[in-house]
């Protein structure tokens, strides 16, 4: 339970109040939380439908458009008399006469107003029906924006980020998913029971925790045929990862199962003749159900990390699939990084994802806390 005095609310309030009431009053406190809490919802939500937050196809490569530099917004225009209205200004390609390397320059006789919720390239809404409507589209065609600058081969990294951000964080919150009922259910068995069961559950436990993980990750993701599509190697990842991260949720979970077994509540459940499934699920799991969260919050950025860190070494994830390890591919070389440093904008947004999630976690955790004070 919370400790109601660090709620800031009236005590015949919190004397009703459920749990889950209480660590909300308690988190809303917590200003860095509630604003890491903003930016995390605003991230899952672009995850959730990226194609709505890109401006350009995230697959189409334009050779003109070889490492475009990033452009910038306006609202005022002054070239023209004083003109008011969302645009950008077209890029002039020219050559250097020594190096013949390209040179974008700012082209203020070309001015494009931009469209909110315009139309542009199609794409699918959660697979459920296509739309071609997006937050911001420009109302010329043959001169794309690229916020974020291009790649290579003429890739929007805007865009690319945008799409990316769909495999990068969903695969931390599939990850968890499946560590956290791996860790419950083999930590609440070994819990419960104890005896031989707790001994050699726990001694698993050990092994498990013992692997060092990152060449672990290393040597089951290499092992993954290169050929397969990109949605068994998502589901292959996202295994791999969940495989050592459920031994220390299990062993939390033990540790709570152990002290709880003996409590006057579960001595009641068993001699009204409840069954241990229900015990377990109902009555002991509930009573730290908030540490648990916690705890899964804590552990997504983990998962995004790992991800990442295998898809930029050319282990995880491969192309054409779009996640913020393969677009940190491209920068793996001097000359992109001589040459187009905003390709490290894919890391930035891992940058933010993980430092967001972490505070969360953070604010969370103390919330649940109930020795906080």
């Amino acid at each position: 339970m919370v400790d109601v005095s660090i709620t800031n609310v009236r005590p015949d309030r919190a004397a009703v109040a459920s749990q889950w009431q209480l660590i909300w009053w308690a988190f809303k406190r917590h200003k860095l939380a509630m604003a890491a809490l903003v930016v995390t919802l605003a991230m899952y939500i672009v995850a959730l439908v990226p194609g709505f937050f890109a401006i350009n196809d995230p697959f189409m490569q334009n050779a003109r458009s070889t490492f475009h530099p990033p452009q910038s917004l306006h609202l005022f225009d002054t070239t023209n008399g004083f003109q008011i209205g969302p645009h950008y200004y077209g890029m002039k390609l020219t050559r250097d006469p020594n190096t013949l390397a390209a040179v974008f320059a700012e082209d203020t006789t070309v001015k494009v107003p931009i469209a909110f919720f315009g139309r542009g390239y199609t794409y699918s809404v959660l697979g459920l029906f296509e739309t071609d409507i997006h937050l911001i589209a420009t109302t010329d065609k043959t001169k794309p924006l690229y916020l974020f600058g291009a790649d290579r081969l003429g890739r929007d990294v805007y865009s690319r980020t945008v799409q990316g951000a769909q495999i990068s964080l969903s695969i931390g919150l599939v990850g968890v998913f499946l560590s956290l009922l791996l860790g419950i259910v083999l930590g609440g068995i070994s819990g419960y029971y104890g005896g031989r069961i707790d001994f050699v559950m726990q001694r698993v436990i050990d092994f498990v925790l013992s692997l060092p993980t990152i060449p672990i990750w290393l040597a089951l993701a290499a092992a993954l045929p290169q050929g397969w599509p990109a949605t068994l190697q998502y589901m292959m990842i996202t295994i791999i990862l969940s495989f050592t991260g459920w031994a220390q949720l299990a062993r939390v979970v033990r540790g709570r199962f152990l002290s709880l077994r003996t409590e006057e509540f579960v001595a009641a459940a068993r001699l009204d003749g409840v069954s241990e499934g229900r015990i377990i699920f109902r009555h002991m799991l509930p009573s730290f159900s908030s540490h648990i969260i916690a705890s899964m919050t804590l552990a997504v950025p983990a998962m995004i990390l790992a991800e990442t860190s295998l898809s930029f070494l050319g282990l995880g994830l491969q192309p054409p699939t779009i996640s913020w390890g393969v677009l940190l591919r491209e920068a793996q070389n001097i000359r992109s990084i001589a040459t187009a440093p905003w390709l490290f904008m894919p890391g930035l947004a891992v940058v933010v994802a993980v430092m967001a999630l972490n505070l969360f976690g953070d604010g969370l955790r103390d919330a649940a806390d109930p020795y906080n004070k």
